[in-house]
């Protein structure tokens, strides 16, 4: 699968060099340092030495093959952001599951052309799973093969399975809007942080709903879920690749339904 000129295979490459930066510290004594610890009101935002040395490695190994590209991530400096071709990059995705020891943080590997997401991984080095999509097919590897990634078509919101990384990030307006959604679903998961995008591309489950995400956060993730029939969404219809406030579901009338509950 080419994605423009940039084949498969190297969102392997950067995916493998990020895994050789950050697995040897999970589940282990590490230092933590709180990104947020200078502002007044700063709530927990950790980052660890994983998460630089990650992210330091993967941008190496793009300047040596793709120099004319640019790279966002979210713990170096951007570079070259008025490029056809940016990555979007997040070594660590899930730094508290991380730094918990809970195998549920992945490295999210985006690529934009003009603007629009087109091709992404999230890979989770610990469970030994890829996820690759390029928003015309997705893909998986890991302990149960190799397969092709197709969303469930649920039909109904009392059927669906959705789930939030946590009910916290919300703000209080949109925590009223979004508990609309939970009691209307048969079931949510908090946690997930960007595994349950993952889980809705591989048909698990069918609604993810967040806010407050950075392009880091989602870019990677845009391709995986379209390319497996699914939809991507601020909460009123627009494009998500600014992050914001996202709505990821497996079709385009559970998707609608969504929405509408969220109005």
């Amino acid at each position: 699968m080419h994605t423009n000129s940039v084949p498969e295979e190297f969102f392997h490459d950067l995916a493998t060099i990020a895994a050789d930066a950050a697995l040897p510290l999970f589940r282990s004594e590490m230092s933590i340092v709180n990104k947020d610890a200078e502002k007044v009101g700063g709530h927990f935002d950790p980052v660890t030495i994983g998460d630089r040395n990650a992210e330091i490695a993967m941008r190496a190994h793009i300047e040596r093959t793709y120099p004319d590209h640019g790279i966002l991530g979210e713990e170096v400096e951007d570079v070259r952001l008025d490029a056809d071709h940016i990555w979007v990059l997040d070594p660590i995705d899930g730094t508290r599951s991380f730094i918990s020891g809970i195998p549920l943080w992945a490295t999210l590997i985006g690529l934009k052309n003009k603007g629009v997401p087109m091709a992404g991984m999230m890979a989770q080095p610990f469970i030994g799973e890829r996820f690759f999509g390029d928003c015309r097919s997705a893909s998986y590897s890991g302990p149960h093969g190799n397969r092709v990634l197709k969303t469930r078509q649920c039909r109904s919101l009392d059927d669906a399975l959705m789930c939030t990384t946590t009910p916290f990030l919300f703000s209080e307006p949109e925590r009223d809007l979004y508990q609309r959604v939970e009691n209307a679903v048969r079931l949510t998961r908090y946690g997930t942080d960007s595994y349950g995008y993952c889980l809705v591309a591989a048909g698990h489950l069918d609604i993810v709903v967040e806010s407050g995400l950075h392009p880091y956060d989602i870019v990677a993730l845009i391709p995986i879920i379209q390319g497996a029939g699914g939809v991507v969404t601020n909460w009123t219809g627009g494009p998500a690749t600014d992050g914001g406030q996202v709505v990821a579901t497996g079709n385009p009338h559970l998707h609608d339904l969504v929405l509408r509950t969220l109005a």
